[in-house]
């Protein structure tokens, strides 16, 4: 998969950006991570959701990537249900 598969055709300006922002990232194992998650739940996360999937963005690639392999742990103040939620695509994603 070189980027979304999901038109942004009918989605609001707040989880336009976020999906655009997930997909360039800056470093492609992160791209391809928060871009699916992305593709697959954006039109159906809740406002605060879209809230903690932007304060998610602001870590940086390689703390969010070490995080959601398991390398290491993510700071607490950013551990979340939603964190869980890409956390757990991703391992489908990777297993697919």
């Amino acid at each position: 998969m070189t980027g979304s598969t999901r038109s942004s055709d009918g989605l609001d300006d707040r989880r336009k950006r976020l999906l655009f922002r997930c997909w360039h990232r800056g470093t492609r194992e992160m791209d391809l991570i928060l871009g699916r998650f992305a593709d697959a739940e954006i039109a159906d996360l809740s406002d605060a959701d879209m809230a903690e999937l932007e304060r998610l963005l602001e870590v940086p690639d390689p703390d969010l990537y070490a995080a959601l392999t398991g390398e290491k742990p993510l700071d607490p103040e950013y551990a979340s249900p939603l964190f869980d939620r890409i956390k757990a695509r991703r391992a489908v994603d990777h297993d697919a």
